[in-house]
């Protein structure tokens, strides 16, 4: 089945007029369903952009009584600049004192998101490629929905750093929900 966007023009063919146009899903034939995600992936780098996306995940899975899988990914810093390399035991080092603070983060998170809303959720932490990583863990759990925020760079900013959220919606094997 494949998903896509329309604008609803008209109100039940009333002729009333709606304000906004309001997205919803359509299947292969043109008919609009309901799409209720049973397991959401909210990727985190703990940034206002992200706790935005969990907040917004959180109520999809209030209203679809769907699991949510937090996961951050620890980047592996750069191992050499110029002629000036660091010790591969002083890289994995850094990435596991990064992973256990991302641990404590995480968890004070999911404390946070409970104390609102009854909803199954648990967290992971992983190392390496944000986007690759994502990306996986989306396949192992065979998520339904993805709920990334997006820090809306633009310009020379978005070309020179990239977006993990840009790589994520663009190979995702599933819907994804970009949160600004």
């Amino acid at each position: 089945m494949r998903l896509g966007f329309a604008a609803v023009q008209n109100y039940f063919d009333t002729g009333k007029e709606i304000k906004e146009d309001k997205e919803v899903f359509l299947n292969q034939e043109g008919e609009n369903f309901m799409f209720a995600p049973k397991s959401i992936l909210v990727p985190t780098d703990f940034s206002e952009h992200s706790d935005k996306a969990i907040k917004q995940a959180a109520d999809i899975a209030e209203q679809n009584s769907s699991k949510i899988y937090l996961l951050h990914v620890v980047d592996w810093p750069q191992q050499c600049a110029v002629d000036y390399c660091i010790a591969e035991e002083t890289i994995q080092a850094v990435v596991e004192k990064s992973k256990n603070e991302a641990t404590k983060k995480m968890k004070e998170e999911v404390e946070k998101v409970l104390r609102t809303k009854k909803i199954d959720i648990s967290f992971e932490v992983k190392s390496g490629v944000p986007h690759q990583e994502i990306l996986k863990e989306q396949a192992e759990k065979k998520v339904d929905l993805i709920v990334i925020g997006s820090r809306g760079r633009t310009g020379i900013a978005r070309i020179l750093v990239g977006s993990v959220a840009d790589r994520v919606l663009h190979d995702a094997k599933c819907p994804v929900l970009l949160v600004r």
